[in-house]
């Protein structure tokens, strides 16, 4: 803008220079175009006849002229000696200004052979015309040269100080402008950067151990935009780091135990064959639980990842035709394939499957051999239902709200199939809510027992 504004006085001087230039040349040529005029028609008033005397007619031209101001009129006539008498008609001005007052000054211009020209002197410039005057000694003869001259004066260095004062004031109106517009600039910068500021501040306070903090959205701009992704991007960086020390915090929790009893037999064991027997077989029963423990876990931690669920067109009468044939290997019960939805569904065949047959899998723990477990699917329009519903103790109310828990188990277990670490039911939540708008709900059977519903939106 600095640059542009001096362009601009720049450009605006040498407009107003131009245009004193113009001005003083028309005003040049309208003098000496009328003094020509005056030496080729005009008469003496005394005698009625052309002028025959130089001076006489410059004394006359000059007696009805009336100059402007910084103007001069001046004529010249050959004088004694090297310089010229000089006849004037001009306002007064400044003896030192004066051209009429510069002998040498007038002597140059008298001498020259130039019409018009430019004279630089220490008290200013001055533009010149000059107009050689030739009188006829009678009618029809050839005009001879006299030696005297019109000449026109006009003193440029007012008008140029008045270029000069608007360049001057203009550029001191373009530095309170150039002032005014970068305080301006600055705030307003200032305000547009200020949620860049807050955001770096908050990347800057941001750790591992602390990623509570948001930034505040306001408005809805670009800069807005800006940080609704960046909370965004807070909210996935919170949810990874939760998952990665809530599955450091559980492995270390549900390993403790097996490791201690490994520990423990290991060090206790004898050197009894069937004493090392035992040993061996408890020691291995914990590690293929510590095993299923750590394979859960693994599981729930690739829950927070969007490649969890991979979605695909399946028929939904077959997949649950399928997974009440693998549910009846599970146990001995009195399994009925309930309600078949048949349609196309969306959602990931696998993960389904997986759930389903946890469900049955609780089922079957909760339940003796042959009570009725029912497994079937629904249609309702907006959304698909899958289910399990066995005729077990079913779950009491304290124990609703924490079965879906991680490491959390019900109070109505039986005895000896209690071995779980707690996991089945957080791993079908998981499956449920990894499919968009999904969810799993747990809901009374009739003649009781209960009955987990797996709920999925309906994305065809």
């Amino acid at each position: 803008m600095a640059v542009a504004l001096a362009a601009v006085a720049t450009t605006t001087r040498s407009i107003l220079l131009r245009d004193v230039d113009h001005r003083i040349s028309r005003l040049l040529t309208q003098e000496t175009g009328e003094f020509a005029n005056f030496v080729a028609q005009g008469v003496d008033p005394a005698t009625g006849a052309a002028f025959t005397d130089p001076r006489r007619l410059l004394q006359v031209f000059l007696q009805r002229q009336y100059s402007d101001p910084d103007e001069e009129l001046l004529g010249l006539s050959p004088g004694s000696g090297q310089r010229p008498h000089v006849i004037r008609q001009s306002r007064d001005l400044p003896a030192g200004v004066a051209l009429h007052r510069d002998a040498d000054a007038l002597t140059r211009i008298h001498r020259s052979r130039d019409r018009s020209g430019t004279l630089d002197r220490p008290e200013g410039e001055i533009r010149w015309a000059k107009v050689p005057i030739g009188l006829r000694p009678g009618p029809g003869a050839t005009a001879v040269p006299s030696g005297a001259a019109f000449v026109v004066a006009f003193h440029a260095g007012r008008e140029q100080a008045v270029a000069d004062e608007a360049f001057r004031t203009l550029l001191a109106i373009s530095g309170v402008a150039l002032l005014m517009t970068t305080g301006i600039g600055w705030a307003v910068a200032g305000r547009i950067l200020a949620p860049v500021r807050v955001v770096r501040a908050t990347a800057a306070q941001l750790t591992e151990q602390d990623l509570t903090r948001r930034i505040p959205v306001e408005g809805n701009d670009d800069i807005a935009a800006l940080a609704e992704t960046f909370n965004g991007m807070l909210d996935r960086l919170e949810r990874a780091f939760a998952a990665q020390r809530q599955f450091v915090d559980d492995a270390g929790h549900e390993l403790r135990t097996p490791i201690t009893i490994v520990r423990g037999h290991l060090e206790l064991m004898g050197d009894e064959p069937g004493e090392r027997e035992e040993t061996v077989r408890l020691v291995t029963d914990e590690l293929d639980r510590m095993s299923r423990i750590v394979e859960d876990l693994l599981l729930l931690a690739k829950a927070e990842r969007p490649d969890f669920v991979s979605p695909e067109p399946v028929q939904l009468g077959e997949l649950t035709a399928d997974v009440f044939v693998k549910a009846r290997a599970l146990g001995e019960r009195d399994w009925v394939l309930d309600g078949v939805a048949d349609r196309e569904a969306v959602l990931d065949p696998q993960r389904v499957t997986q759930a389903m047959v946890q469900l049955a899998q609780n089922a079957v723990q909760h339940t003796v051999p042959g009570q009725r477990v029912r497994i079937g699917s629904r249609d309702l329009g907006d959304r698909l239902e899958v289910y399990v519903a066995d005729s077990g103790p079913g779950v009491q109310d304290r124990d609703a709200q924490v079965i879906f828990e991680r490491f959390r188990r019900g109070t109505a277990r039986r005895g000896s199939r209690t071995s779980g670490a707690g996991l089945g039911l957080s791993i079908v939540k998981a499956i449920a809510e990894g499919h968009r708008g999904g969810r799993v709900e747990l809901r009374p059977t009739e003649g009781g027992g209960a009955t987990f519903v797996l709920v999925l939106e309906d994305t065809t």
